[in-house]
């Protein structure tokens, strides 16, 4: 039985159709979010930890709540809990790093003073900050062995998402939000991208958000491990490997009617490491954090807010609340240059997971596309620059 005229028509339409899916397959996957390793772009010469996450560095736990609200709000909060217990009564050394300082960086000064973290680490939008730490307040005082606290010294990061995406001046973080973030804080593999605190970011001219990345690093007679989370918002030469990817693409994926980014907005760096360290050498592995920054492009302009926040969380290094005496042991300065290469390439990769791994988002203001992943690939593999 032959076909007839109309099925033959139909049959080669089907056919186009077939060919141009096919043709088109590879662009399109190309588009979809993955991590910067999954494509060949391998920063440095270390091995990650086994989820390339922050969450490598045991005992660190991360929980996010993403806020979405009509047409106008898009920011969220990102939690990241040193360890299990209560970090109120088994308090982290800590460090904080001031790269350059146009940002609200709560808690900052007791840090400083003390060396020490006495709360989780909350990331969120800029006009959300005290509101955020308000609600870390409340819920830490709920918790068992806290009826005698009268102080607490809230650690609460930002950077500005109301440059295109989210309606800032509404300051829609809530107390339910910041409680959910903590709440649902677990080790393991950690969302990227469009989530959390990253939700309405922008990198570079195009999507940021939140990505993380970690370094095994063999010190003295032990392995151990660096993990690194960011909040990505700031903008510059974008930099992949050393190749001046912005300048290829020759474009951004900003839609809106004012100005461009520039070399504005922030960055949160958030440093962890299972080391024993003290508060002094945590500044250090703090800085280090600030040169793979700089390996992504980064100038650290005059409006850009860069902060990096270190901590260990080495059962040897923790402070008791009240204890009268402290007997700690940590790494000599001859062995740290292992964990400071580590924090740099841990940086730099958690910065391209941010961009990598986030997803187009759209407001009643406008909107900014994901970096396009597979035209990234493309001028990386024609300068020799993926890992086999």
């Amino acid at each position: 039985m032959t076909d007839s005229p109309r099925s033959a028509r139909f049959g080669r339409a089907l056919a186009i159709l077939l060919l141009v899916g096919l043709v088109c397959a590879g662009p399109v996957l190309a588009q979809r979010p993955a991590r910067a390793r999954a494509l060949g772009i391998v920063p440095g010469t270390l091995p990650p930890g086994p989820l390339n996450a922050i969450t490598d560095v045991a005992g660190v736990r991360v929980g996010q709540r993403t806020v979405l609200a009509g047409d106008s709000v898009r920011t969220g909060v990102t939690a990241i809990l040193p360890h299990a217990g209560n970090a109120f009564l088994d308090r982290v050394p800590a460090a904080i790093l001031v790269g350059n300082g146009f940002g609200k960086l709560l808690g900052v000064s007791q840090v400083e003073e003390l060396g020490e973290l006495e709360t989780p680490i909350l990331l969120t939008c800029t006009l959300c900050v005290w509101k955020a730490a308000d609600a870390m307040v409340g819920w830490l005082l709920a918790q068992p062995g806290m009826a005698d606290i009268r102080s607490i010294n809230p650690v609460v990061g930002e950077t500005n998402d109301g440059y295109v995406l989210n309606a800032i001046r509404s300051r829609p973080i809530g107390e339910r939000d910041v409680r959910a973030a903590l709440d649902s804080a677990r080790g393991g593999p950690v969302a990227e991208g469009s989530v959390g605190a990253g939700a309405g970011t922008v990198a570079f001219g195009w999507k940021g958000g939140i990505g993380t990345s970690s370094r095994r690093v063999q010190a003295g007679d032990s392995t151990w491990t660096v993990g690194v989370l960011v909040q990505s918002n700031f903008g510059g030469d974008l930099l992949v490997l050393g190749v001046p990817v912005g300048r290829a693409l020759g474009r951004d994926g900003v839609h809106h009617a004012g100005a461009a980014q520039g070399a504005r907005g922030s960055i949160m760096m958030v440093v962890a490491t299972d080391a024993p360290m003290s508060d002094r050498n945590l500044r250090r592995l703090a800085v280090r954090a600030l040169a793979g920054l700089a390996r992504t492009g980064s100038t650290m302009s005059n409006g850009s807010g860069d902060y990096v926040i270190a901590f260990s969380t080495h059962p040897g290094v923790r402070r008791r609340y009240g204890a009268a005496r402290l007997t700690t042991t940590e790494l000599g300065n001859d062995e740290m240059s292992g964990l400071f290469q580590g924090t740099i390439e841990a940086t730099e990769e958690a910065i391209y997971n941010s961009l990598f791994m986030a997803t187009t988002v759209t407001s009643k203001t406008g909107s900014v596309e994901a970096i396009p992943v597979g035209e990234v690939v493309r001028v990386l593999r024609a300068r020799g620059a993926l890992a086999r």
